[in-house]
């Protein structure tokens, strides 16, 4: 096989390239994954059966086997054609669109989720601004991201490069990491109180998952917001 290209830092063609390993369980994107599972903790039952769940850069689809059964209608939408493509494999009606500015009208998701994408976005306003447009009053916004610190950074790139499951190198640029206190403040002029937690690996489950004893690594909520972390709020009526 051969060995993908050189990217530049934030280069989302390499979601592209890794494109096999979105459902591997053992690949560059495994941990992708386990976040995932952590993410749907904080996703409410759903209000009727169909209520619209909106998947910002919804990649492979690996929200969802955790919305099986929900009774939500899951939207998902990428920029990239291949991650769409195999999104719609599992069942996810997934489509190509820019999270900048979505195609969908006003208040139309009782729950919208950003997965792991405002790190990548150099415009973060525009972004969650768009989250909070299409969400209802009441609705829920669950977000998961990498905080602009140092330790941010250092856990992000310097270490998690380099060990298994960890992201593919060159995949983060440090620079557009998340300022905590702005994220909160942009979605509170949009109508939304996030309330944050952070998420770290389970050391034990990681062990185990190395020595190929286990099958994924559950992601465990810590008051340290100061790497990778959640938000998650409630739309104002």
């Amino acid at each position: 096989m051969a060995a993908p290209p050189v990217r530049p830092r934030n280069d989302p063609g390499q979601y592209d390239d890794l494109a096999d390993q979105w459902w591997s369980g053992r690949g560059g994107l495994a941990a992708l994954s386990w976040i995932a599972a952590a993410r749907m903790r904080h996703i409410p039952p759903a209000k009727k059966p169909g209520s619209p769940l909106l998947d910002m850069a919804c990649g492979g689809g690996l929200l969802a086997p955790y919305l099986k059964g929900s009774g939500y209608r899951h939207i998902g939408v990428d920029q990239s054609p291949t991650a769409t493509a195999i999104a719609r494999d599992h069942c996810i009606e997934a489509a190509r669109a820019d999270v900048r500015q979505l195609p969908f009208r006003d208040q139309a998701f009782d729950v919208v989720v950003a997965g792991e994408v405002l790190e990548h976005v150099p415009d973060l306003a525009a972004v969650v601004g768009e989250a909070c447009r299409v969400l209802r009053p009441g609705g829920t916004l669950v977000v998961d991201t990498i905080a602009a610190t140092w330790f941010g950074r250092f856990t992000a790139i310097t270490v998690a490069e380099r060990l298994p499951a960890g992201p593919p190198k060159r995949l983060h640029d440090g620079a557009l990491f998340v300022d905590r206190r702005r994220l909160v403040e942009i979605a509170d002029r949009h109508g939304v109180h996030l309330t944050l937690n952070g998420l770290r690996p389970s050391a034990v489950d990681y062990v185990w998952w190395s020595l190929g004893r286990k099958a994924e690594v559950r992601m465990l909520s810590t008051p340290l917001t100061a790497s990778l972390f959640q938000a998650v709020g409630t739309k104002r009526g």
